[in-house]
């Protein structure tokens, strides 16, 4: 095969990687609290019910912001219910995934989970624009971060909680263009409350960061048409848009599927666009930011393998178990938010914990790592400082939806120290791809690591039997001589080569 091509210097750069890239997702939808991360019963449950085994993983996995309660979830939510005495909470209907909650993971529970994960682990919470509005977000707001000597902050020292939250990023609401959202609304209606939401919640504290509502996906039929109405209304007021995108294989085409960051990348510049757009017709100087907050492989046509009943309380839903081939495709959509690191300053992996999650829990047995895991831990721990600007010289394949897709998709992050990390996926499923990468002025002389996820069955995946089945091995020959690096990239992989 044609080697594939490209070069880094040190003077063409796209941005800083802003820290909320990896974060992630929390949403009150199947397991991923209860028997997920909360299981007081759980042998290594602590003293506040915490899986210690997950919160373990979880650092492991490298997570910094982690959004809450939702997603569908937030649009039928009373804060109050989650808050006081776990055993005065009541219990609720469920609306969006047709389940039954008990509230005994609150958002008490959901701060303290995140102290324990560590300081890098920001709360990012989503106030409820679906069945609430102004009054409902800005008692929540008084609750969780004004520190005393008001009612609502009173009642939070009250149930033990005496320090402010401290919340500092939220989200105006969840998915608002999609019919299925309980309270859905036009972008009109949405763009008004948005920014009458956002005006109050500033009067109380203005240096909150706020998100408001894009479009669900790329393929909605109001997608830039929503953003643009949107914006209009409040782009004096928030700081970042919000991006929802999901990928799965469909009708075995596998080709198409390695290339979905194609979609996940014009998504994003569209966006950007649009936002531009309406800066620019509003004459600001202000620059809207986007907020990825959900993104993964979702196989969302696949029947439930679980017997479900409704509402149920915590059911088996969206237990998706990952391939190599999907934790690929994952490592690709990675690559894509890290090459629009200038302007996706915030981003979501979608979930976090057994709800189509990098980590797997059986009630009262063992935790696991699926075949993402990886390479959102990789990317995490060596995808921090800029990202240099990647230009790639490429063979191609033809695929069914986008057209020729480049084989090879990468991006390259150079760190305060100098070192440099190279992300790469070969699309390919059959043959292996040699890359060259001129490293101009880059002062590297040295491959300390070459990692590839790949495997000779590109549908081996981790399970609670064999839960170390697929793990990133060590790629022996990569080269790095008088400024250029070479490596092979093994078919359908994911590969992180460290340079210094």
């Amino acid at each position: 095969m044609r080697t594939a091509r490209f070069a880094l210097d040190p003077a063409f750069t796209i941005g800083e990687v802003n820290p909320r890239l990896f974060g992630s997702f929390v949403e009150h939808l199947g397991r991923c609290v209860y028997t997920g991360i909360f299981e007081p019963d759980h042998p290594a449950a602590d003293a506040e019910g915490l899986r210690t085994d997950v919160l373990e993983l979880v650092r492991e996995l490298g997570v910094t912001a982690v959004r809450y309660p939702g997603g569908n979830f937030v649009s039928g939510y009373n804060w109050e219910d989650s808050v006081g005495p776990a055993e005065e909470r009541p219990r609720r209907l469920d609306l969006a995934w047709r389940s039954t909650e008990s509230n005994r993971f609150g958002l008490g529970e959901y701060i303290d989970f995140l102290k324990k994960i560590g300081p890098q682990a920001e709360p990012m919470m989503a106030v409820n624009l679906g069945t609430r509005g102004v009054a409902e977000a800005l008692e929540l707001q008084e609750y969780a971060n004004h520190p005393s000597g008001t009612a609502r902050s009173d009642l939070r020292i009250a149930h033990g909680d005496k320090d402010p939250f401290g919340i500092r990023l939220w989200c105006l609401g969840n998915e608002m263009d999609g019919p299925w959202q309980t309270g859905h609304k036009t972008a009109e209606e949405y763009g008004r409350l948005a920014a009458e939401t956002a005006r109050a919640m500033r009067q109380m504290d203005p240096d909150l960061e706020l998100v408001a509502c894009g479009s669900s996906g790329q393929g909605m039929p109001t997608f830039a048409a929503w953003e643009s109405t949107v914006l209009e209304e409040t782009y004096d007021l928030v700081d970042h848009i919000s991006l929802h995108a999901y990928y799965e294989e469909t009708d075995g085409d596998r080709d198409s599927f390695l290339a979905s960051a194609v979609d996940t990348e014009s998504f994003i510049e569209n966006v950007v666009a649009t936002c531009d757009h309406v800066g620019a017709r509003l004459k600001s100087a202000k620059r809207i930011n986007l907020s990825f907050d959900e993104w993964n492989v979702w196989y969302q046509n696949r029947p439930n393998p679980h017997p479900v009943e409704d509402w149920q309380e915590a059911p088996r839903l969206l237990e998706d178990v990952y391939t190599v081939t999907d934790a690929v495709v994952f490592g690709s959509l990675l690559i894509a938010l890290l090459r629009h690191a200038d302007r996706v300053t915030v981003a979501c992996l979608a979930q976090l914990v057994n709800v189509i999650a990098p980590i797997m829990t059986e009630p009262g047995g063992p935790a696991w790592r699926q075949t993402t895991f990886y390479p959102f831990a990789q990317a995490s721990a060596h995808g921090r400082g800029q990202v240099l600007d990647v230009r790639v010289d490429s063979p191609t394949h033809t695929t069914r939806k986008y057209g020729e897709a480049d084989l090879l998709h990468a991006t390259a992050v150079r760190a305060e120290d100098g070192s440099v990390t190279v992300f790469a996926v070969n699309r390919s499923q059959t043959e292996p791809l040699p890359l060259e990468v001129a490293l101009n002025r880059m002062g590297l002389t040295t491959v300390v690591e070459h990692s590839a996820l790949a495997d000779a069955d590109p549908d081996a995946t981790n399970t609670l039997h064999d839960q170390e089945r697929v793990t990133p091995h060590p790629v022996q020959g990569t080269t790095l001589r008088d400024g250029t690096l070479n490596a092979v990239l093994e078919p359908l992989s994911w590969n992180v080569i460290r340079l210094v």
